[in-house]
């Protein structure tokens, strides 16, 4: 807390990007997330749900506010509460994909496909192909649409095969940043957005958003992303399409 740390370019731009969307989404996107994803990691592995007096005592460590960037050779940032934990598993694979595709564009290869463990940055298409073929439903959804897409990037989020349930109530993986509890949703967003960095860190955030929430934040900050939403209610699942018709 107080000690302003040198970045590297890297990772002053992932921090950059994190703040940027997380104003965004009003906070449904945050880095600092992380003391909240430790105690819910170990709930999962008890079985139990964390004590409230520990979701307490960490809420003053989480707030994408709480880092502080500043410009400078070398950038620095600053995490200004104490016990703070920055947790960038939500945006860092889009980047670093979108990082290989800009290295191979520079080699002079842009008929390439990144895929970043299902984060995938998309070039150019193969010879003689209009695009990648992408069934964003994976083998799980077979029924959601099959797309064809090029020079772009598509992320998946989602907790219809990951869960918890304890008494009764089905907890996410994906917690809430905004309240520290996991979500109680069940929820898949897949995001298909100009690049990997935005598309990995909107999927995370359209998770805890839902489609009311995401709607306006796509029509006012994001026209050029179209979010995929799966929402299961016991047997039935319901997908809504946003962005640009929509």
């Amino acid at each position: 807390t107080g000690q302003r740390v040198p970045l590297s370019s890297d990772l002053h731009a992932v921090l950059a990007a994190s703040a940027r969307i997380s104003a965004d989404t009003g906070g449904a996107f945050d880095i600092t997330v992380g003391p909240y994803a430790r105690l819910w990691k170990i709930a999962r592995a008890k079985r139990e749900l964390p004590r409230p007096g520990r979701l307490e005592q960490f809420r003053k460590s989480v707030g994408h506010a709480k880092v502080r960037l500043r410009p400078g050779r070398p950038p620095t940032a600053e995490l200004t509460a104490p016990a703070m934990f920055l947790d960038l598993g939500g945006i860092a694979k889009g980047y670093a994909a979108d990082a290989v595709l800009a290295t191979l564009a520079d080699l002079g290869i842009r008929q390439a496909l990144v895929d970043a463990g299902g984060d995938l940055v998309l070039g150019d298409p193969p010879p003689g192909k209009p695009g990648w073929t992408i069934a964003i439903g994976g083998r799980q959804h077979p029924d959601l649409p099959r797309l064809t897409l090029r020079n772009c990037a598509v992320a998946t989020s989602g907790d219809l095969e990951q869960s918890l349930q304890i008494k009764g109530t089905t907890y996410s993986h994906i917690v809430d940043p905004r309240t520290g509890i996991g979500l109680t949703r069940r929820i898949q967003t897949t995001l298909i957005a100009p690049d990997g960095t935005t598309a990995d860190a909107l999927a995370s955030a359209a998770c805890v958003l839902g489609p009311d929430g995401l709607r306006p934040i796509l029509r006012k900050d994001h026209p050029r992303i179209r979010a995929f939403i799966l929402q299961k209610t016991g047997t039935s699942t319901q997908l809504t399409v946003l962005g640009q018709t929509d």
